[in-house]
């Protein structure tokens, strides 16, 4: 079981969204790591087929997944940003529904419905209007679609999107659940989304994958320290300018900081353990989680 990606671009006119990307997955969960722009999405579109790439290639076992068409995507499931549902429709009939869009028996079907329920944790739900759902619940709701069909590949884009932190964490204990015996890629712009969970992270900017490996190595690719200190609030600004700045906690009288930098940024400084988030910031130049656009 093995997803390739060999040389996958994707250009809308002069914009080069996905740029040369190669890698290969098998077995286990992959976390697509990026701000918001970075080509994530359009790289997911390319290996659900939802779009043709303008050059390069996905290989499925060796075998192109567009000249195999319908027979790749009887392996996939995919839950996108934004996935489409009729609103009075009950959770239940619309998993009937979209599992007789793709082919799947009524007897099968209603067994892998009520099996799929139970595990999303849906079935006292089962009857509530789509229209009605908490983002939460229907995220798990979108999960339990785009699982119907027991796909050997799980693509989910931005899957935790708009939930609060505990809606999150039952999300990623779901994912790690579903994970056993299948290829699941994950995209996201929030590090704690993949920081337990994903074997390996994939690390996505400006359509390039520019690093790839599990959540301690890409922590320990970080060339700078770590400090924290407390300065005065007036201070606070230079340091902004002055420092690759992953966090700012109020504190009385002033504020302390959380900074990456080769040399002591300060005579209190205290080094720090580093973690994803201050590779987040690293490699990106921004904090996790801030918007700026989807491509």
């Amino acid at each position: 079981m093995e997803l390739t990606i060999q040389d996958l671009t994707k250009e809308f006119g002069t914009l080069r969204a996905v740029d040369h990307v190669n890698f290969t997955m098998t077995n286990g969960v992959y976390g697509l790591l990026g701000v918001n722009g970075a080509g994530k999405t359009t790289l997911m579109r390319m290996l659900t087929t939802l779009i043709k790439p303008t050059s390069g290639e996905i290989l499925w076992d060796g075998q192109d997944v567009y000249a195999m068409d319908g027979q790749y995507r009887k392996l996939l499931g995919y839950l996108p940003q934004d996935f489409g549902y009729y609103p009075d429709f009950s959770i239940y009939d619309y998993l009937m529904y979209i599992a007789s869009i793709k082919g799947i028996r009524p007897a099968v079907a209603k067994e892998r419905v009520k099996l799929l329920l139970k595990q999303v944790g849906l079935v006292r739900a089962r009857h509530k209007k789509m229209k009605t759902l908490s983002g939460g619940m229907k995220r798990r709701a979108g999960i339990a679609q785009a699982m119907l069909n027991d796909p050997k590949i799980l693509i989910l884009d931005e899957p935790t999107a708009g939930l609060d932190p505990s809606e999150r964490i039952r999300f990623r204990n779901l994912i790690s659940e579903l994970s056993e015996d299948r290829i699941v890629l994950l995209s996201t712009h929030i590090v704690s989304d993949i920081e337990y969970i994903a074997n390996e992270i994939l690390l996505m900017k400006d359509g390039c994958i520019t690093m790839s490996g599990t959540a301690e190595e890409i922590v320990a690719s970080m060339p700078e320290k770590v400090w924290t200190f407390t300065v005065p609030k007036a201070q606070i600004d230079a340091y902004l300018k002055a420092y690759k700045v992953a966090n700012v906690k109020t504190v009385p009288g002033g504020a302390e900081l959380r900074v990456l930098s080769p040399v002591r940024p300060n005579s209190s400084a205290v080094e720090a353990e580093p973690n994803l988030e201050d590779a987040f910031l690293y490699h990106f130049g921004e904090s996790a989680g801030e918007d700026d656009g989807t491509v």
